[in-house]
């Protein structure tokens, strides 16, 4: 076989691989890996130099092998089984199929998790940390991007600070009739140390007090539905990025110190999907997909 042969077939092959390949059957017909042998030994000694080259298919080269603990489908402590295991049978009568079967929930919750838009960082306080005019229409644009969306939400419930009460209240004009509630378990703070430590960034909340609050919040508004509810519901907490950056690490079970590892603009919409199973998936609505690029704004 001719070198231009042999060169084409090993290409069709070994993809780009195929030089390397070339000069081992090159070198090979020489002699080179042994004595020179007649045309049909080499014909085949061809192949395997060609199948020497190629790596070994194994899965674990292909599929990673799973790391740190399983996912834990009690981690809101609303598992049936769980629930049901631990009750005591008034009757004994009791079909316990039956029992699990009502305390499943059946319905799918989704959270909107929206950031506060841009405020006035030279404030001195709470009270003087209002909107600047670019936070008003980041507020408006997020409000029509929730009413074109087309869902019935359930609730509007907002941190009790200026900038989230704001924003909130100018949400609320494009979604109208849904009920709005404030709630201080949702102010911002410091949830727990991260890691990396960063230097530049001390917070002056104790990382006890503001992480105890904060994961009351989480327990409070991010779980499973109660087994009560019939139909799918769709609620928008507007709070703010340190505390929306814990509530995704919590739950989709990240190691919660991680949560300074992800950046949030203002105005954001983060959608968490939580199913009757106990499984969350995490989606983002993002910033450059509602909002035009100059009123993007990472403060």
């Amino acid at each position: 076989m001719s070198y231009r042969k042999t060169f084409k077939l090993i290409c069709s092959f070994a993809g780009g691989s195929a030089a390397l390949v070339f000069a081992a059957v090159a070198a090979d017909s020489r002699g080179y890996f042994g004595e020179h042998r007649g045309e049909g030994a080499s014909r085949w000694s061809r192949f395997g130099v060609l199948h020497a080259a190629q790596p070994a298919w194994t899965p674990a080269t292909h599929t990673p092998a799973p790391t740190g603990p399983g996912w834990d489908f009690n981690w809101d402590k609303r598992d049936p089984s769980v629930l049901s295991n631990g009750r005591k049978k008034e009757r004994v009568t009791e079909d316990p199929s039956s029992e699990q079967d009502n305390s499943k929930p059946k319905a799918t919750r989704h959270i909107l998790l929206i950031r506060h838009s841009q405020y006035n960082l030279s404030g001195n306080g709470d009270t003087e940390r209002f909107l600047t005019p670019l936070g008003r229409e980041q507020a408006e644009l997020t409000g029509q991007r929730l009413a074109a969306l087309g869902l019935k939400y359930d609730v509007l419930i907002h941190s009790s600070m200026t900038r989230a009460t704001e924003t909130a209240h100018i949400i609320s004009k494009h979604i109208p009739g849904v009920e709005l509630l404030s709630c201080d378990l949702l102010r911002e703070g410091a949830p727990i140390e991260p890691v990396p430590p960063v230097t530049h960034w001390k917070p002056d909340a104790v990382y006890h007090e503001d992480g105890a609050r904060i994961e009351a919040a989480f327990r409070r508004y991010i779980h499973r539905a109660d087994p009560k509810q019939k139909e799918d519901s769709y609620e928008i907490i507007v709070c703010h990025a340190n505390v929306i950056r814990y509530f995704v690490c919590r739950a989709l079970q990240f190691p919660p110190e991680g949560w300074l590892r992800m950046g949030l603009h203002n105005g954001s919409i983060t959608w968490l999907t939580i199913r009757p199973s106990g499984r969350v998936a995490l989606r983002t609505l993002g910033d450059a997909g509602f909002m035009p690029p100059d009123k993007l704004t990472r403060t």
